[in-house]
């Protein structure tokens, strides 16, 4: 199962890319019986607010979110025009704000930057259950 949206640049677009996500997973849970966890929903929605908010601060014109579905993870796709790849800043517990990579990281089995022809692509993997989510950060360490 796969989806795509392109995204408007204004901020109200971060809430319709949430609210979009959540719809995919119902209907991954409803039309093909994937289960997906409460917390696979939250870390979603979370993950999609922060890659998409970086678009559009961070990067001119438009955005695009694909959302692509396994039998066990769900891969986030984030496309904009910038080139440049971010990068998380060092842990500063007196910095404020700049620390949605670090989240996005955080809560995140995998996450990667392809470039592409034009811009680049994050894409962040989820696992949907909490058993493959904690199996994955495991695995991690």
């Amino acid at each position: 199962m796969r989806a795509r949206y392109p995204l408007s640049e204004d901020d109200g677009c971060i809430a319709v890319a949430r609210h979009r996500a959540l719809a995919f997973l119902e209907q991954a849970e409803a039309k093909h019986q994937v289960p997906v966890s409460s917390r696979a929903r939250g870390s979603v929605q979370l993950v999609v607010s922060e890659l998409v908010t970086n678009a559009i601060k961070y990067a001119p014109g438009p955005v695009l979110m694909e959302l692509r579905l396994t039998a066990r993870a769900v891969d986030i796709v984030v496309w904009d025009s910038a080139p440049s790849v971010p990068a998380p800043q060092a842990a500063d517990p007196g910095r404020i704000g700049q620390h949605g990579l670090e989240i996005v990281k955080a809560i995140t089995d995998e996450l990667f930057t392809e470039q592409a022809t034009v811009g680049k692509r994050i894409i962040a993997r989820l696992c949907l259950s909490d058993a493959d989510g904690a199996a994955a950060a495991q695995s991690a360490v």
